[in-house]
């Protein structure tokens, strides 16, 4: 294999693996938020119990995973005219990943964690909306890094002069 195949095998995998991010993401947006974001602390079950789910397995998993896959794409394709679709997507996710680990994570702890009621606290149910609503943006943010990096793929391959 050439190292023009490598470099692009490295950029798809890092490709690949940042769309699933994204798709963890649309998953969770579109089977779990809703739920438990409707009636807070009611509506908290699948967090709570013996048989509670876990999706930070999979984020805890994922993101390094992908960050990793990125640098090595990055390093393996910086001197191609794909530098600036990968630097940019990049740099991105560098930035959701700090803001979700000072805001969406705490906050998300904050409000699963919160003891079981059957009744409903307006305040509570308030802040889950307001967290869905930031990160459905944030989900938006990630697409658009997502085709740009996508972009890089009809890029040459081959160092500049």
């Amino acid at each position: 294999m050439d190292m023009a195949a490598v470099r692009t095998f490295s950029l798809i995998l890092a490709c690949l693996s940042f769309i699933a991010v994204i798709g963890g993401a649309v998953y969770e947006h579109t089977a779990m938020v809703p739920v438990w974001t409707k009636e807070i602390p009611a509506s908290l079950t699948m967090f709570q119990g013996e048989y509670a789910i876990a999706p930070a397995v999979f984020w805890r998993a994922i993101h390094p995973v992908t960050m990793l896959l990125f640098v090595a794409a990055l390093t393996l394709n910086w001197k191609t005219a794909r530098r600036f679709y990968i630097i940019f997507p990049i740099a991105g996710y560098a930035l959701v990943l700090a803001i979700t680990f000072v805001y969406f994570v705490p906050e998300l702890l904050a409000l699963t964690q919160t003891a079981y009621a059957p009744t409903i606290d307006a305040a509570l149910t308030a802040r889950g909306r307001s967290w869905e609503f930031y990160s459905l943006l944030r989900l938006v943010f990630l697409i658009v890094l997502a085709i740009i990096l996508l972009f890089g793929l009809s890029k040459s391959a081959e160092k500049r002069a």
